[in-house]
């Protein structure tokens, strides 16, 4: 995310044609006036990154697009020049906005360090400001102890110090991208840029303008510059989310930055170069994607270098239990209410349940019980939708698995519960797509997919 486009203000044809050309020779595209009417022409026509403003102009002060151009949401980084010095003048530049001021005459080195200082600078805001966008309260720590999540933390420990990309798989909601974190967090990278775009959540027309970016009129709305996902995380790691709903079209685009570490903004000719580590989740097998022509294989190879399969919660034993004490804490916590606990049979009924969302269908039915729960009450199995297992009376967590068992089908696949599952939350909310995702805890284009993918009639 280096600074690109530069304007240079001053009304002294040797000073302003000497900065110009420096510049330039350090390939940035530069526009030159010497006058307050000039520099607001140039401005309105195009999206600059950096002003260098003279203090004193023949139609005015340089104070006065100072203000102008710090009045806009994401103007240029301005820095003011002067043969006229004095910290009086500098101080007030600098609580106008002004990113910076140099006094004539000036050396290009200083020049130079300016630029670099500001490139720095506008990489941190640009950054931060996605971070604030994207925040997460959630902590990103892996909570179990069973085998599988045993298992899984060596191989997080081992990969994560490394610069590998890491294709990570499981089923919706096992929380892989819980794990994307974790491998940033401990990796040598985990004081540079994370981020994340979820491909799942962007459509089609819009993909290459969020991986990219975009110059301004490059399409109808492109009425700014925008640096896309690949120049924020520069330096950094980027998790490529659902990384299986890409259209075909844009993998190859795809594969040419994860093989030479380059691409042009979308409406660009400029090439941008970085160095990106990359993270990828997918709830889908990409081996039977490639097989049907859905997705690329040489892509395929390119991402699955170290590959890390997240383990359903069926699978996690006694992590069942742990993981909803845990949420359960948590929730009480945010919601302000008194301490309170799982009666008995609630976490008999946790413990019989399939949870076919996994962790995050767990979450969700904890912090949906916990609003709903009496003060002073435990919370019982029907605050989680889970009455028909918590019954108290029932003899034996033996025969209530063999109930669970021949009403369900033992013999069933994931595949058909989780057909059965999506056809009976979508009857419920009475075909609402949106509600219904809601609950299953996806977002709507991925339960879309699944309503095609198991033909389901609505």
């Amino acid at each position: 995310m280096a600074i690109e486009k530069i304007v240079v203000v001053d009304d002294e044809l040797m000073i302003r044609k000497a900065l110009e050309t420096q510049l330039r020779n350090k390939r940035y595209s530069v526009a030159s006036t010497g006058d307050l009417k000039g520099a607001r022409k140039i401005l309105s026509r195009d999206s600059f990154d950096l002003v260098f403003l003279d203090l004193r102009l023949p139609d005015g002060e340089g104070t006065d697009l100072l203000e102008e151009i710090m009045a806009k949401a994401d103007g240029p980084m301005v820095v003011m020049m002067t043969g006229y010095g004095s910290v009086e003048s500098a101080v007030s530049c600098m609580q106008m906005g002004a990113f910076d001021y140099v006094v004539k005459p000036f050396s290009f080195e200083q020049i130079e360090v300016v630029v670099d200082k500001v490139a720095s600078f506008d990489k941190m805001r640009r950054v931060t400001k996605y971070y604030v966008e994207q925040s997460d309260s959630q902590s990103s720590d892996i909570v179990g102890e069973s085998e599988p999540v045993e298992q899984l933390k060596t191989l997080v420990n081992k990969v994560a110090k490394t610069e590998a990309s890491v294709l990570i798989t499981g089923e919706n909601g096992t929380g892989k991208e819980l794990v994307a974190r974790e491998l940033y967090r401990n990796s040598m990278l985990a004081k540079e840029p994370y981020i994340r775009v979820n491909c799942a959540a962007v459509t089609e027309t819009l993909m290459e303008s969020e991986f990219f970016g975009h110059e301004k009129g490059s399409f109808t709305g492109a009425t700014e510059r925008r640096e896309g996902r690949f120049e924020l995380a520069d330096g950094g790691t980027l998790l490529l989310d659902e990384i299986s709903e890409i259209a075909p079209g844009l993998q190859a685009k795809l594969l040419r930055v994860l093989q030479e570490k380059e691409f042009e903004r979308v409406g660009g000719n400029k090439t941008i170069q970085v160095k990106v580590r990359v993270l990828a989740t997918t709830n889908r097998d990409l081996i039977k994607e490639v097989e049907k022509g859905n997705f690329r294989e040489d892509l395929y190879y390119r991402l699955n270098v170290f590959p890390i399969a997240v383990p359903p919660l069926r699978d996690r034993g006694d992590d069942i239990m742990l993981l909803a004490n845990t949420f359960l804490d948590r929730h009480v916590r945010r919601h302000g209410i008194d301490k309170i606990k799982f009666s008995k049979s609630c976490e008999q009924a946790i413990k019989i349940h399939s949870w076919p969302g996994n962790v995050r269908e767990l979450e969700n039915a904890v912090e949906r019980a916990v609003i709903l729960a009496e003060p002073g009450k435990a919370i019982e199995a029907d605050l989680l939708g889970l009455g028909h297992l918590g019954n108290s009376r029932t003899p034996s967590s033996k025969s209530m698995k063999e109930k669970l068992s021949t009403e369900s089908g033992a013999e069933e696949s994931m595949e058909e519960v989780e057909k059965r599952h999506i056809m009976k939350v979508l009857t419920i909310c009475e075909g609402n797509r949106t509600h219904a995702a809601e609950k299953l805890g996806l977002n709507v284009r991925t339960l879309r997919n699944k309503i095609k993918q198991y033909e389901l009639e609505i």
